[in-house]
């Protein structure tokens, strides 16, 4: 979800059937294809004043571990947002989870830069994550508007104590990978509250300990793939 001033588009025709499937179809392939998402504001690191990369190897390849699972945690979000956005009922709730993908490039953006100039990749398990995501947010879609809505709110606010975890771990003297993850913190948690606004309805609990419990398993495994 996004501030409404910050990102107009034109109206655009209705999309036929066939019109978004594609749309779909393009946004897996750029989202997935390494190199080809640009984010439209410029990354927060670009201000940061250290050496980009530490001196110590073990603690650069933490550190893009870290940014691994933040990045995979971006494909996700892409995929959760365009599932939403295809199984929506409301007009406006599918334009809102397709603006919200949009925001979400950046993020996505900027987790790659960050990645490569730490002299790794991102994870092989992409594809697999984003087809989970993708599934999961096309049935929140179908649960309704409300329930969508709450599942954006619910995710968001994960990820915000996500990445409070991994600011915990990252060294003051790293402003270019602190820069990244704060700016990231701000968006989803304004996403978050934006969601609950638009009258998302709080997800019962086991729907909550079941999205940490995958939360958990994308961690474990992109820190390492």
């Amino acid at each position: 979800m996004t501030e409404s001033h910050s990102r107009h588009a034109p109206p655009q025709r209705r999309l036929s059937p066939l019109d978004q499937l594609l749309s779909r179809a393009d946004n897996a392939l750029r989202t997935l294809t390494p190199g080809s998402t640009r984010g439209e504001r410029p990354s927060p690191a670009q201000h940061a004043t250290v050496s980009s990369t530490p001196a110590d190897p073990h603690q650069a390849r933490h550190l893009a571990g870290l940014m691994r699972i933040n990045h995979t945690g971006e494909v996700c979000a892409q995929a959760l947002y365009q599932g939403q956005a295809t199984t929506a009922g409301l007009p406006h709730v599918r334009r809102a989870m397709e603006e919200a993908a949009r925001e979400e490039e950046d993020h996505l953006a900027w987790c790659e830069d960050r990645i490569r100039e730490l002299g790794s990749v991102p994870s092989r398990l992409n594809p697999l994550f984003y087809a989970m995501s993708f599934s999961i947010g096309a049935l929140a879609g179908l649960a309704g508007d409300r329930w969508s809505l709450g599942f954006v709110s619910e995710t968001e606010k994960q990820v915000v104590r996500h990445l409070d975890s991994h600011l915990a771990q990252v060294p003051l003297e790293d402003e270019r990978t602190r820069a990244i993850l704060e700016q990231m913190r701000d968006d989803e948690l304004r996403h978050a509250v934006t969601a609950e606004e638009a009258g998302g309805a709080p997800l019962p609990p086991p729907v909550r300990r079941l999205m940490t419990l995958m939360s958990q398993v994308m961690t474990f495994s992109t820190y390492r793939v």
